[in-house]
Formats: C-alpha cells, sequence, structure tokens
C-alpha cells in the first residue's frame, strides 16, 4: 500500500514538472510568440518593445525566464500579471480558489449522491416504469447545456418568481465567503449546486446503472445468489461495490477539472468569481503569466484527483493493490 502511494505521488510530480515546462514553452517559446509585443500594444514602437523585453526580463535564455516564474510563482509569490501592473497572480489565485472549491464541492456531493440513488433504483427496476422514468430524465440533463439550465434558473428566481413566497428566500447573485456567514454562503450556492450537479447526476446515474446490469452477469453474483443472499444485499454488496469503481475514476477525473476552471459556465452565469472565471478573463486579454499559473493550478487538482481515487480505488477493490 505504501509502496503504491509513493509510486502515484513521485508520477504526479513528474507529471506537475511537464506540463509546467510544456505550457511554458507554449506561450513563450512557440514562433510567433512575443510576450514583450503583447505587452507593448499594437504598433507600439521597437524601442518601446525592447525596453518592455529587458524590464520583464524577457531577453533572457529561455530556461533562465522557466526558473524565474517558477520561483516567483512558487517561492517568493510575486509574479505579476503583464496587463495589471502591479497585481499580484498568486494572491488573486487564492483568492479565487475558495470560490471555486465551494461551488464544486457542494455540486459533486449532489451528484454523487444523486446519481449512485439513480443509477442504483433504475438497476433495481431495470425495464419497468422506475427505470424508464429515470433514465429518461438521466437523458435531459445530460443533453441540457449548463449555461441554458443556469439562465433559466435565473430568470425564475432572480427575476419573474423572485417576490414569491417560494424563492423570496434567494440572495442575488455573488459570492458570500462562508467565514462571514455559513447560512448566506449556503444560501447563494444552492442553484449554483444544483445546476452544474445537474448533467453529472444524469451522467453518472446511466453509467453506474449499466455498470450494475453487466455485473449480474459475472459468476460471483450467480455464486452470491446460489448461497441464498437477498435480492437487495447482492445489489449494494457485491453488484454495486464493482460498478462503481469506473465511477469513482470518472468522478476524480471531473472533481479536478471543474476544480481547475472548467466550472467557468457556472460561475459566469451566477456572478462567481472563481479559478474559471478568472482564467477566461485573463485569456481574453492574454494575461500570460495569469493563464500559467491556471494551468498549473487546474493541472495541480487533476493530478492530485486523479491520484486520490486510484487510492481509493485500491481500498475499494484489492485486487488493483497489484496493479
Amino acid at each position: 500500500m505504501l509502496a503504491a502511494m509513493l509510486s502515484r505521488l513521485a508520477r504526479m510530480v513528474v507529471v506537475m514538472l511537464g506540463i509546467s515546462i510544456l505550457t511554458f514553452l507554449i506561450f513563450f517559446a512557440t514562433p510567433g510568440a512575443d510576450p514583450a509585443a503583447r505587452i507593448a500594444g499594437r504598433n507600439a514602437a521597437p524601442e518601446t518593445v525592447a525596453a518592455v523585453r529587458h524590464d520583464f526580463g524577457l531577453d533572457q535564455p529561455i530556461w533562465v525566464q522557466y526558473g524565474a516564474m517558477m520561483r516567483k510563482m512558487f517561492i517568493t509569490g510575486d509574479l505579476t500579471s503583464f496587463v495589471n501592473r502591479g497585481e499580484k497572480i498568486v494572491p488573486t489565485l487564492r483568492a479565487a480558489a475558495p470560490v471555486t472549491l465551494s461551488l464544486v464541492a457542494g455540486a459533486a456531493v449532489l451528484w454523487m449522491a444523486l446519481g449512485a440513488l439513480t443509477g442504483i433504483l433504475a438497476a433495481a427496476t431495470r425495464g419497468r416504469w422506475p427505470d424508464k422514468m429515470l433514465m429518461g430524465l438521466s437523458m435531459m440533463a445530460v443533453a441540457m447545456p449548463v449555461f441554458w439550465v443556469g439562465e433559466m434558473v435565473n430568470l425564475i428566481t432572480q427575476s419573474r418568481l423572485h417576490n414569491t413566497w417560494a424563492f423570496s428566500w434567494v440572495p442575488p447573485l455573488g459570492y458570500v465567503p462562508f467565514t462571514e456567514s455559513p447560512l448566506r454562503w449556503a444560501l447563494a450556492l444552492v442553484f449554483p449546486w444544483l445546476t452544474l450537479a445537474f448533467l453529472y447526476i444524469g451522467l453518472y446515474g446511466r453509467m453506474l446503472r449499466t455498470g450494475i446490469i453487466e455485473t449480474y452477469q459475472e459468476d460471483y453474483i450467480r455464486t452470491a445468489r446460489a448461497k441464498g443472499l437477498t435480492a437487495r444485499r447482492v445489489l449494494l454488496k457485491h453488484a454495486t461495490r464493482s460498478a462503481i469503481i469506473p465511477v469513482v475514476i470518472m468522478f476524480g477525473m471531473d472533481f479536478g477539472v471543474l476544480v481547475g476552471g472548467a466550472a467557468v459556465l457556472t460561475e459566469v452565469v451566477f456572478g462567481l468569481n472563481g479559478v474559471g472565471r478568472l482564467t477566461y478573463q485573463a485569456l481574453k486579454v492574454l494575461d500570460l503569466p495569469m493563464i500559467m499559473a491556471s494551468v498549473l493550478y487546474a493541472s495541480f487538482f487533476v493530478v492530485l484527483a486523479n491520484a486520490i481515487v486510484d487510492l481509493l480505488c485500491i481500498l475499494i477493490d484489492p485486487r488493483m493493490r497489484r496493479k
């Protein structure tokens, strides 16, 4: 177990190093990429571009630039924006991270719990009307774009029915820190959680149902039934335990990607200044240090989430310890 953990941690470090080098080379060393010209602005004089290149250290060898950026990002923390002069990147990301983490963590609890419930109920009633109804609703959830669902939710809760008894409690769009008021924090995130989770509830429910039905064909399920175990015990202890491993792996990927900024649509629709929205704004103005930091932040959570999921899968299925 310890060897498996150390192996995955070592791979995580190697992957992070590779991502940082590749991202840096894409933005700073590809042909035609001249950060100094972008900083200086359009139609800038050559002297201005040269001065900017010197001021930002872009006239140094590429490996020196990479080392300096990594040092400013991870050691000193004084990496600054190319667009908003004086704005430090690390504190800005640190301020945006709790917003995204709050959004994704709450949505993840909802989609895992409701997705698992949907998949188990659909598999238990395979071919009957509850199965057909749940799978129909799941298909609808998967087909609806997140931004459209969010806009419809805002139209109902913030405009058309906001003054009714059902939605008068809904606060204005935005984020309230947990430390300021846990109740207002939760109320402000209820509908963003539901909106973000809606797609994944349908996706995970369908995936788990398929996995359970396939697991029912395995020999050990027939053996469990032959021993006289109840249908409920076979479903929950044997079939679901095996079928849920691909769902857990998928959850690790989705959670890491969303925390890394892929929840941008939900953040924009609900006025949440999270990492996704911050990255989107940086991409619009080509703020390279902010983009670089956001990419590394996102990759860290993706790699970390996958490492944690690997360990969870080992705990769920001891057979994976030999892989």
